[in-house]
């Protein structure tokens, strides 16, 4: 299997796909008032403009993508309305091409010296994931399982990983925990194998976890889009489903039924957010719904795994009022936050996905939250690297190792609660 990766991988070589991007400019905007923040709240929604980031506080840039035939009048627009902004990078295509091909040199070193399919100085394929959870299955037979959930829409396996402490003890709480939602925030997937891994391989550091829990991952919920962001568009962010001749995909995490399509999701097709022809037209949402609702009742923490900014977001998503639990959410997420500055100094912000952000229905947090009765759910996005999505192989390690600390720290205070 590892000879045939390697042999795959030389295969490939390192071309970026179709697109490219080069001249592509990315930007940071210091809006300095409310004014200028709806400026580019507006701004958000031209397709033209690809926003990575856009935070409602005043004290935090918002990051922006431009092809090369829309500079011009971008630049001009800020300009006339006098809003700061900065051109972090000046041809993204150039950058992408340098940290593809390191990712591909660190993929061949990992599977020559580690011998095994994934290791965190690089990131893996959706093929490579599925043959790490087969390979901890095989290893720990009493403590791990791996079931096929599903199939995405071009017939890939989404695989989930049960992890347990070998007790043999049915109907624990769990832990359900996804990552890869959207396509192109690859440090999520890594930082769902970093969980496998301190869960699985580092069993005796970690048992604690999982004396009353088991712990339920999926680390691909999209494999279709995160294949097409390695082979074909690196900023690919949803699924692949036709929805016409010209325009594929959903926005998964507008595809939820609760308070879908309301606010913050687009009705046209081609858009980034799509919401979907229907709520659940996406076989991958089809999927993750059914495993929410099949733990309701045991499922205590849902955590689902984005990038990037810094994050800890609860519900909701559709509206800036907060359910009336929010506080035990609150002191969950908090405690991640904390665990992690202490570790790091990393700031986390906390909050409310609308609050902290802007309204966005559809999501699957709320509807871990508020239809599969999930006490404790939370959108946890990992930071920026790069210009954003796009951290070097060099980053890996340490951002899914602090992950870990504030995802450790939030399961503790989840089973001290409940």
């Amino acid at each position: 299997m590892l000879k045939l990766f390697a042999a795959v991988l030389l295969l490939a070589g390192v071309a970026l796909a179709a697109d490219n991007y080069d001249g592509y400019k990315i930007y940071d905007i210091n809006a300095s008032n409310a004014f200028e923040k709806q400026l580019l709240l507006r701004l958000s929604g031209n397709e033209a403009y690809d926003f990575f980031d856009l935070p409602r506080s005043l004290d935090a840039a918002s990051r922006v993508m431009v092809k090369p035939e829309d500079q011009e009048g971008f630049e001009h627009l800020l300009e006339k309305y006098n809003v700061n902004y900065l051109v972090v990078n000046e041809n993204f295509g150039e950058s992408l091409r340098k940290e593809q091909e390191e990712n591909q040199n660190q993929r061949l070193m990992n599977l020559r010296s580690a011998g095994r399919s994934v290791g965190f100085k690089a990131f893996h394929r959706h093929a490579e994931i599925n043959a790490y959870l087969d390979e901890l299955a095989a290893a720990y037979p009493s403590r791990v399982s791996v079931q096929v959930a599903g199939k995405s829409f071009e017939n890939r396996d989404i695989k989930t990983i049960t992890i347990t402490n070998g007790d043999g003890k049915s109907g624990k709480n769990v832990v359900f925990l996804d990552a890869g939602i959207h396509a192109r925030e690859w440090i999520a997937h890594a930082g769902a194998l970093y969980v496998i891994h301190q869960l699985v391989e580092n069993f005796a550091v970690n048992s604690n976890l999982l004396k009353n829990y088991d712990w339920i991952i999926l680390p691909v919920v999209n494999p279709d889009g995160y294949e097409y962001s390695h082979t074909n568009t690196r900023m690919w962010r949803k699924t692949r489903k036709p929805i016409s001749s010209a325009c594929y995909g959903t926005d998964a995490n507008r595809n939820f039924d609760f308070h879908w399509g309301e606010v913050g999701a687009s009705s046209y097709s081609c858009s980034d957010t799509f919401m979907g022809e229907t709520a659940f037209s996406e076989p991958e949402t089809q999927l993750i719904r059914d495993i929410l609702l099949s733990l309701n009742g045991r499922g205590k923490f849902y955590l689902t795994l984005h990038s990037y900014g810094n994050y800890l977001l609860y519900p909701w998503g559709w509206t800036s009022a907060l359910p009336s639990s929010w506080r035990d959410i609150d002191e969950v997420a908090q405690a991640g936050a904390s665990a992690i500055r202490s570790a790091t100094g990393t700031k986390y912000t906390v909050g409310s996905s609308t609050n902290v952000l802007y309204a966005a229905a559809g999501g699957s947090d709320d509807y871990a939250f508020a239809v599969a009765n999930f006490p404790v759910s939370i959108t946890m996005e990992l930071p920026a690297g790069g210009t954003g999505f796009n951290p070097s192989t060099s980053q890996i390690e340490g951002f899914v190792s602090e992950t870990w600390v504030g995802i450790k720290a939030m399961a503790q205070k989840v089973a001290e609660k409940y």
